[in-house]
């Protein structure tokens, strides 16, 4: 077991590999001030519960907008918003692209989601990252996403007809690119915008080399 920053706050309550532990880690750090930050997003959601990264924030009274492309498993969504009335449920795919009718940023803007939310959980299985880095118009505090962790760092290819899923590189790239620092890898990678840093007291090592964050355990030797 690696010491990284954040892995002996590791906890699954309907997460998969510990995020709902971390998040609350950070977020107890960050301290949301205001219940306009207190908002967070997720995709592809299904019933909103399943394997969910930010349900227990739901749980906890927390805004959310989730999104889900499928109409069958968005019927589950709506019977768990029924439960939890602060979820505002979607039915879209989201779009790849910043041009697309069904962007991310369109979806978002015919919600009263604030433009600087806490938390946003990507996982859709394919153009996680393209969707990220299309995002403009909103600037969460902490970012979960998806990638393909049988590939260690140094690889970068992002998702297509030839490649599966995006790497941790390619990804990181994207996350630098856009104004945000590695502070976890869980299998996702977990992100916090640059100026919040300041309130995570991570050595600066991880910060300067973030492929010490990374799981080995994730490689299998067949990707190696």
């Amino acid at each position: 077991m690696q010491n990284t920053p954040f892995d002996r706050y590791k906890k699954n309550v309907h997460s998969q590999n510990g995020e709902d532990g971390v998040i609350a880690e950070l977020l107890s750090r960050l301290n949301p001030d205001s219940d306009s930050e207190s908002w967070c997003v997720e995709f592809g959601a299904w019933d909103g519960r399943h394997l969910s990264n930010t349900f227990l924030l739901v749980e906890k009274g927390w805004n959310a907008v989730y999104i889900e492309g499928d109409k069958i498993k968005y019927q589950d969504l709506l019977n768990t918003a029924r439960d939890y009335p602060k979820i505002i449920p979607v039915n879209n795919y989201v779009g790849r692209y910043s041009t697309d009718n069904f962007s991310l940023d369109s979806i978002l803007s015919k919600t009263i989601l604030p433009k600087e939310f806490a938390v946003l959980s990507i996982d859709i299985d394919s153009y996680d990252l393209d969707v990220w880095e299309s995002l403009a118009h909103y600037e969460p505090k902490i970012v979960i996403i998806e990638i393909n962790s049988s590939a260690p760092p140094g690889l970068i290819w992002r998702h297509s007809d030839r490649t599966t899923g995006n790497t941790f590189s390619a990804t990181h790239r994207v996350g630098v690119h856009k104004g945000y620092t590695l502070v976890c890898h869980t299998g996702n990678m977990i992100f916090v915008k640059n100026g919040l840093l300041s309130k995570l007291d991570i050595e600066q090592r991880y910060i300067d080399f973030p492929e010490l964050l990374f799981l080995y355990d994730w490689v299998s030797l067949r990707s190696i």
